[in-house]
C-alpha cells in the first residue's frame, strides 16, 4: 500500500509500577445501555489497508461468520491534519480515499454481489460497510481516528476551545454526516457516507506520552484529551437530536500506568465514553532481546521483570484510576510477536535472542492464520494455562500468540470481571473460517 505504515502500538517499556491513584469514579455524562447478559460488547478493528497485501475485504467479514458475532467494527484509521483537522486525500502515508471510498469494488469482492461503478457516490471500503450493515443490522460501524502512525497532530487538534471545535465539526461533517470530498476518484459529494459510521473511536497514541517519532507531545495534552471527549460528545449529541440517532464516542487507551497517568485524567474521561478499547497486547517482542508473552492474562512463573504487563494488571490499573467495569473492552491481538538467534534451550521462553524473527509485512510480526501453520513445519507448541499466553518454538525461533484456547480463556475471564466486552487488533489476522472471533464470541456468552 505505498508507503503507508500499518499500525504499530506503543513499545511498552520493560518495568512496570502500578500507581494506585484512587480517583473516583465519575458520573457519566450518558450512559448507555448494557449489552445483553448472554452478548458483551465484542469490537473488531478492519483496516484500511487490509485490502492490498493480505487481501482481506469486507466481504470476508460476512462470509466468514465474523459479522454475525461482531457488536461493532472500528474501521482503522483516518488522519489529523497539521492544522487539526480529519480529512481525505491520496497522499502516500496521509490518506488514501481510493480505499475507503473510490476504489470500484467488483462484485465477486462485494457483499451483497453487485459491483460498484467507477465515480459512484460510495464506492470502496465504506460502500461495503454500509451493506454488511444493511445484512447485519445490529452491527455498528466507528470510525477510528489517529493509531500509531496517524496521531502525529492530535496535540494541535485538542490545544484550545477553537482547535477542538473545529477538528470535531470537521470529523463529524466527513464521516457522520458522510460529506465527503470528490477526489481525482470521482466518488463523494454531499451526504455520500451518510449512514456509514455510527460514532467516533479516538486512538490518539498518545497524550503527553512518546509514541511515533515526530509526534506533537505537550503536558497539557492530559487536560486537552478529556475536554476533547467532552466536545465530541457534544457535537454528537447535538447531531443526534437533529437525526434521532444516538451517536457513540469510544476511545483506545493504554496497558502502561505510567502512560495512563501522564495523558489521562483517569475516571473523568469515562464520563464522556460509550466505552474504552484497552490495550492488552505488545506487552514484550522484539525490541527486547529476550523471550517474552505479548499478552498473558497473568504474569508468568519466572518472568524476567516483575511486576510485569498483564491484562489482569492492566485492568486493574485502570479501575484503581475510576473506570467503571462495564465500560473497560479489552484488547485482544489476532498476530504474534517473534524472535530469532534464540538461545538457551528449553521451551524458549525467557531466553536470548539476536532480533526480530522474519515476518510476512514486518520483522517481529505474524498474523496468526500464518502462525497456526507452524506446528506443521516443526514448531512446537507450548502454553501456560495458569498465566493464559501461548508460544511457538522451532529451536531457534520463537513466537508468542493467541491460539483459540486462549482467546476462549480471554473471554472467560472478561464475562469472570463483569468487564464490558472484547475487542480484537485486527479482524484481517484470523483464519477463513473466523475461528477466534467465532471462540471469543463463545466465551463470552453465559454458561
Amino acid at each position: 500500500m505505498g508507503t503507508r505504515v500499518p499500525r504499530r502500538l506503543a513499545v511498552l517499556v520493560t518495568a512496570l509500577a502500578v500507581v494506585v491513584t484512587g480517583l473516583p469514579t465519575a458520573a457519566s455524562a450518558q450512559q448507555p445501555g448494557r449489552p445483553g447478559t448472554d452478548q458483551l460488547r465484542q469490537v473488531g478493528y478492519f483496516t484500511q489497508w487490509g485490502i492490498y497485501g493480505r487481501q482481506f475485504f469486507v466481504k470476508d467479514l460476512d462470509t466468514s461468520g465474523a459479522a454475525a458475532r461482531l457488536t461493532h467494527i472500528n474501521y482503522a484509521f483516518a488522519n489529523v491534519s497539521e492544522d487539526g483537522l480529519c480529512f481525505e486525500d491520496n497522499i502516500p502515508g496521509e490518506g488514501d480515499a481510493w480505499a475507503d471510498y473510490q476504489w470500484p469494488v467488483p462484485a465477486e469482492l462485494s457483499v451483497d454481489g453487485v459491483g460498484d461503478s467507477f465515480g459512484e457516490p460510495l464506492n470502496g471500503n465504506f460502500g461495503q460497510l454500509l451493506k454488511l450493515k444493511q445484512r447485519h443490522p445490529h452491527l455498528k460501524v466507528n470510525l477510528s481516528i489517529g493509531g500509531w502512525t496517524w496521531s502525529t497532530f492530535f496535540s494541535n487538534a485538542a490545544l484550545t476551545p477553537a482547535s477542538r471545535r473545529a477538528f470535531v465539526e470537521s470529523c463529524i461533517d466527513l464521516f457522520i454526516e458522510g460529506n465527503l470530498p470528490v477526489l481525482d476518484g470521482g466518488s463523494g459529494g454531499p451526504g455520500s457516507a451518510a449512514g456509514v459510521f455510527d460514532g467516533i473511536d479516538l486512538d490518539w497514541e498518545w497524550p503527553n506520552w512518546p509514541g511515533e517519532p515526530g509526534n506533537v507531545i505537550r503536558p497539557e495534552d492530559r487536560k486537552n484529551f478529556t475536554k476533547l471527549l467532552a466536545e465530541f460528545r457534544r457535537q454528537l449529541d447535538q447531531h443526534g437530536r437533529q437525526t434521532g440517532e444516538q451517536y457513540e464516542l469510544t476511545a483506545f487507551l493504554p496497558a502502561n500506568p505510567a502512560t495512563m497517568d501522564a495523558g489521562f485524567e483517569g475516571g473523568q474521561v469515562f464520563r464522556y465514553l460509550d466505552f474504552a478499547t484497552v490495550q492488552g497486547y505488545d506487552f514484550h517482542g522484539a525490541w527486547e532481546l529476550t523471550t517474552n508473552h505479548q499478552s498473558a492474562v497473568r504474569e508468568p512463573v519466572g518472568a524476567p521483570v516483575t511486576p510485569d504487563f498483564t491484562l489482569e494488571r492492566t485492568v486493574e490499573s485502570w479501575l484503581d484510576r475510576g473506570a467503571p467495569r462495564d465500560k473497560l473492552v479489552v484488547g485482544i491481538p489476532y498476530f504474534g510477536r517473534g524472535w530469532t538467534g534464540v538461545t538457551g534451550g528449553g521451551t524458549g521462553l525467557f531466553q536470548p535472542a539476536t532480533g526480530a524473527a522474519p515476518g510476512t509485512f514486518e520483522p517481529g510480526f505474524e498474523d496468526y492464520h500464518v502462525l497456526r501453520t507452524l506446528p506443521d513445519q516443526g514448531y512446537a507448541l507450548h502454553r501456560d494455562p495458569r498465566a493464559g499466553h501461548a508460544w511457538l518454538f522451532d529451536g531457534t525461533t520463537f513466537w508468542t500468540f493467541d491460539d483459540p484456547q486462549v482467546v476462549f480463556q480471554k473471554a472467560r475471564f472478561i464475562r469472570t470481571e463483569r468487564l464490558g466486552g472484547a475487542m480484537v487488533w485486527s479482524l484481517d489476522g484470523d483464519d477463513a473460517n473466523a475461528t477466534l472471533t467465532r471462540k471469543i464470541h463463545s466465551g463470552l456468552r453465559r454458561g
